[in-house]
């Protein structure tokens, strides 16, 4: 070999790296298919608002995405309960045919559930037996995956009058016929030369389909639409953050936001996306977005002499009917960690301080616990849930955190906590009135930041300014072993009236899946480890559990055919962290069989065996790059290659690792593959716009080298065991 030392992230650095993505991974052999039941007449969803507002007098369907408009994710459901859950089995599995992520709620709507699989395939089932009804794949093309930050992910749907509603991954707005599938209309919501994505579920208040949009970590500009349910024409619009002021300004809201932004950012997009959490108070016809970061992440770039840059990590308040600003409150003045606000927002009625209050409550990526009044906006508490460094705490008088002023990196990189992945991320929390806890899927790690001066705009291309610390990383696996130590998730259950933990389970990593509660006195999870758990919502004791053959990030469902209680959940781990940390993730989290799992008491059909389990051959060519040329090959992966392929080219495994890609022999392949893209109907995207023939022999050269050192590993545990 060349070059023995390995040129990469340090042991103890991590770095905020999303980019384009490579063709999925499939099993040596086909999936079996494991319906079980007959195929039965589809239903049709007929709900309007009276069914969403009297929702809990239904509590046999699950008839919006966090089951209510207040989306506490809380079922009353009681006949499963902490004294028979024991008796749980498998009713019925549906294999969605995939080994992408799937993140969805399912809908279930008088018998029929309404499901989403990644590249925004929807299927309807039969809620009792699992049997199909029909599917709708709107052929969202392959490539499309290069503007992902996390995978081709998908929600879930909303359901409205005999309409089912789904925001495909390429941005189009669809709505089907809720009987057979077929397309009734569709809308694309977004500019299609423009990198913008969807991923979040759509919601339905008052005859509109409202929906957001993701790729702030490119170079967009946020906003949230409202269609009318019967045609998809365009009824309103609210953008997130300002444009050129010499265009003018859409609104007055534009105009305030303008004033706390610095330099020329509509340029770079600004970002701001709302893609994926939204609540509604019908009585006070608030609808809630939660806003995500800024873009470019890093805010020197984007607005260098700083400012607050509204609406950014912003719980915001619209009017409904028309899109009008209310009110805002911001949980991350002057974003710079990529630290959303866009995690679940939960609605409920408490008292606090003696007074009955209606509250809006979030836990965002910041680290942070807010409380709000939903009225107004004013802030009524908040306190660390996760262990934060980058602010001591949340002046409750100006509502502002206290930063420590080394967190923003303008001088040094800085390591802090949470990471860029939050100490909550997407999975949904759920809020139990029967207990008064709020259940929150925590991950506690930590990343490092800092100023890459040497930024250079990319359009389309990934754009967030974090300069990524080039050192040597030791082959040591002790400590490999160590940093992975400081990676943790845990199941945790929070007093929002005492702002302090109740209860916490320890996981055995992050990225655990969304929770469910419900009034039989339980609460649901799946895990990263490969099991879907019911927990005691009053002790967080373990009262069963099932393997699900595959991590489970999604969040469970609750409903009710012919008097029986189902506990539905969708599994096949993806997102984020499965794609970038492939050295940490739990090998128990794959193989990635998605399916729609479905259980009631007295069941017990079991899952086939599963046998994929992949190991990568390492037969790299001779390393022909020097030490230079290594450093820029790592630079160039980290900002177009590492968001899919993984920390330090270690796949997560749910795309091909690419240090045994046969391509590493060839470096006319390799650039037909990457650049000319050879493979972009697999959803390898063709990286001509980002990178030329010689760039691309330079990021061969880092993976080469790579594999060498995986190669190496691989070697000494074999020697070790």
């Amino acid at each position: 070999m060349h070059n023995n030392k390995v040129f990469s992230l340090s042991l103890w650095l991590l770095i905020p790296l999303l980019a384009a993505c490579g063709a999925e991974q499939k099993p040596s052999a086909d999936a079996p298919d494991v319906a079980f039941g007959n195929k039965s007449e589809v239903r049709v969803a007929q709900v309007d608002a009276a069914r969403l507002l009297g929702a809990d007098s239904e509590p046999q369907n699950w008839m919006s995405h966090g089951r209510t408009y207040s989306e506490q994710r809380y079922s009353p459901l009681q006949r499963v309960s902490t004294n028979n859950v024991a008796d749980l089995g498998l009713a019925w599995a549906f294999d969605l045919g995939t080994q992408r992520g799937v993140e969805a709620t399912p809908i279930v709507v008088d018998g029929t559930m309404y499901t989403t699989s990644s590249w925004s395939i929807v299927h309807a089932l039969d809620a009792k037996t699992g049997a199909l009804l029909w599917t709708y794949d709107p052929q969202v093309a392959r490539d499309k995956a290069g503007h992902a930050c996390c995978g081709p992910v998908n929600r879930g749907v909303a359901v409205w009058q005999g309409k089912v509603f789904v925001g495909a991954f390429d941005g189009r707005l669809i709505a089907l016929d809720a009987r057979s599938g077929e397309v009734l209309w569709e809308v694309m919501t977004v500019d299609p030369n423009q990198a913008y994505t969807i991923t979040g579920a759509p919601r339905v208040i008052n005859g509109k389909v409202i929906i957001g949009n993701g790729g702030a970590e490119f170079d967009v500009r946020g906003y949230v639409s409202a269609y009318n349910v019967e045609d998809g024409s365009l009824a309103w619009r609210f953008h997130t953050v300002p444009g050129n002021p010499a265009d003018g300004f859409e609104n007055d809201a534009m105009r305030l936001a303008a004033d706390t932004w610095t330099g020329e950012w509509w340029k770079l997009g600004g970002g701001g996306t709302v893609w994926d959490s939204m609540a509604y108070d019908p009585q006070l016809n608030l609808l809630y977005i939660g806003v995500g970061n800024g873009a470019p992440w890093n805010q020197q770039i984007r607005s260098p002499d700083g400012g607050d840059n509204l609406f950014l990590s912003s719980i915001v308040a619209l009017n409904p009917d028309n899109g009008e600003y209310v009110w805002h409150y911001q949980t991350t003045p002057g974003e710079t960690w990529d630290y959303t606000a866009t995690q679940h927002m939960i609605l409920a009625d408490m008292e606090i301080d003696g007074k009955p209050r209606k509250v809006i409550m979030q836990a965002p990526k910041n680290g942070f616990f807010y409380v709000l009044d939903r009225a107004s906006g004013e802030l009524l508490s908040a306190n660390n849930y996760v262990n934060v460094t980058w602010a001591s705490h949340v002046d409750l008088e100006s509502g502002r955190p206290v930063e420590d002023p080394a967190a923003r990196y303008k001088e040094q990189p800085v390591l802090q906590f949470p990471s860029y992945l939050g100490g909550h991320n997407w999975h949904p929390m759920s809020y139990s009135a029967q207990t008064g806890l709020v259940y929150v899927p925590v991950n506690d790690m930590p990343a490092v930041y800092g100023h890459d001066a040497g930024f250079e705009h990319r359009p389309a291309g990934t754009n967030m300014g974090i300069d990524g610390i080039v050192g040597s990383l030791p082959d040591d696996e002790s400590e490999r072993r160590a940093f992975g130590a400081l990676i943790k998730g845990r199941l945790l259950a929070w007093d929002p009236k005492k702002q302090s933990a109740a209860w916490s389970v320890e996981q055995a990593g992050p990225w655990n899946g969304g929770v469910l509660s419900t009034a039989g006195g339980l609460v649901f999870q799946g895990s990263a480890s490969g099991k879907f758990i019911a927990y005691n919502a009053a002790s967080g004791e373990s009262l069963w559990e099932f393997p699900a053959q595959t991590g489970i990030v999604a969040a469970p469902i609750s409903y009710e055919v012919d008097g029986e209680q189902y506990i539905s959940v969708s599994v096949g781990w993806g997102g984020a962290f499965a794609m970038v940390f492939g050295e940490y993730v739990q090998a128990e989290s794959l193989p990635n069989v998605s399916r729609v799992l479905t259980f009631k008491l007295g069941a017990g059909n079991q899952l086939p065996p599963v046998d994929w389990k992949r190991t990568v051959v390492f037969s790299p060519p001779e390393l022909t790059a020097d030490e230079q040329e290594l450093v820029q090959g790592f630079r160039l992966y980290q900002d177009t290659c590492m968001g899919c392929h993984g920390l330090n080219a270690v796949s997560g495994l749910l795309l091909p690792d690419l240090r045994g890609s046969g391509f590493l022999h060839d470096s006319a392949a390799w650039r037909a593959v990457v650049v000319e893209g050879r493979l972009k109907e697999r959803g390898m995207p063709q990286m001509d716009y980002l990178l030329n023939d010689s760039q691309a022999e330079l990021i061969r050269q880092y993976v080469i080298q790579q594999a060498w050192r995986g190669k190496k590993l691989q070697e000494q545990r074999a020697n070790d065991s």
